[in-house]
């Protein structure tokens, strides 16, 4: 492909599987959350190109990723994955990647009743936690 050749930001990001639509990635975009060349983007129809560097938030993980390829379809992960370098260090993508360990209970307590729901809101409020 030309480096001349470019295509709309949130149809990049949907071909490269970084987000399930393409209503979700411009969301996202017209958000301000996703950068390019560490400039803030404010519009879904910005044009990108190759060897831009996009920088965004996907879950509890920070994404930075080169564009590689520009692709013409949504096609297999396999497939998506050709269209982008990731530039996170290695390590930093397995230590994000752990999920957060569940808060424990004790065996057999089961679910809190309205009782010890009401008795947290009181410890909340006397604390001076905002309540929902």
């Amino acid at each position: 492909m030309n480096t001349t050749e470019k295509i709309r930001l949130d149809k990049w990001l949907w071909y490269a599987r970084f987000f399930k639509s393409r209503t979700v990635s411009a969301k996202q975009i017209n958000a301000g959350k996703i950068r390019v060349n560490q400039k803030p983007i404010k519009k879904a129809k910005e044009l990108v190109h190759l060897g831009d560097v996009l920088t965004f938030a996907q879950g509890a993980r920070i994404r930075v990723i080169e564009i590689v390829a520009l692709g013409t379809r949504r096609g297999p992960v396999p497939e998506a994955r050709k269209l982008y370098k990731d530039l996170d260090p290695p390590e930093a993508r397995t230590s994000r990647s752990r999920p957060m360990p569940a808060a424990a209970r004790d065996p057999g307590a089961g679910r809190p009743t309205k009782k010890h729901r009401r008795a947290v809101d009181r410890l909340k409020a006397w604390f001076g936690i905002a309540l929902k």
